[in-house]
């Protein structure tokens, strides 16, 4: 198989990747809403609205890969600015709910089937995150690396609001969650600060 045909097949892994997380994303969004409205949990209404920062970054990776112009520099330091900015949101809606968590002392009630959903999520949005991060790599997709670190960090929210609820739920621990958001939320502003000097990089050398 030549060169070329390898990347159009890692093209279309991408592409594949990036179809599944977006479907999960939507699906993950109506039921963690859903679930959080039915506990009146702030941490998972909050997490299904991340999701819509997912959506949108996992777009931008799909614009990028399908683009005719998907090799030049000017395009792919355009796709990182964007995947930044949902970084720099995610980051922003992520650390404001749990400064509001932490100064009502809100306390959600118990969700099995959250705790559940929020369990499986990691597991989903790690692999994706995994096969996107070796897959971007092969192909050599900065936009796609960018975006399944995204992914690896919304397993690592999943896991954070499985852990408050979880913890809130067995000792009355109602700060756990709003304190491991905001890990998330520094976590998520370093990542959209390198995408912001990659795409810097890629800017001097276009010019």
């Amino acid at each position: 198989m030549d060169g070329r045909n390898t990347d159009r097949t890692l093209e279309h892994r991408g592409l594949r990747l990036e179809y599944a997380t977006i479907a999960w994303n939507a699906v993950e969004m109506v039921v963690t809403i859903g679930l959080g409205i039915a506990a009146r949990s702030l941490a998972l209404i909050a997490f299904g609205l991340d999701t819509m920062v997912e959506l949108f970054a996992s777009g931008v990776v799909v614009w990028h890969l399908r683009h005719i112009g998907r090799h030049s520099d000017r395009i792919t330091a355009r796709a990182l600015r964007l995947v930044a900015a949902a970084f720099f949101v995610l980051a922003l809606v992520v650390a404001a709910g749990a400064v509001w968590a932490i100064v009502t002392r809100s306390a959600p009630d118990e969700s099995p089937l959250g705790i559940a959903y929020l369990a499986l999520t990691a597991v989903v949005m790690l692999s994706l995150g995994a096969a996107k991060r070796v897959t971007g790599h092969r192909l050599g997709s900065e936009p796609l690396v960018a975006e399944a670190r995204m992914s690896i960090i919304d397993a690592a929210l999943a896991a954070g609001v499985l852990l408050g609820l979880a913890a809130n739920a067995l000792f009355g621990w109602w700060w756990a969650d709003p304190i491991a958001a905001v890990v998330v939320a520094i976590a998520a502003v370093h990542e959209g600060l390198e995408n912001l000097e990659e795409a810097a990089e890629l800017r001097q050398a276009d010019a």
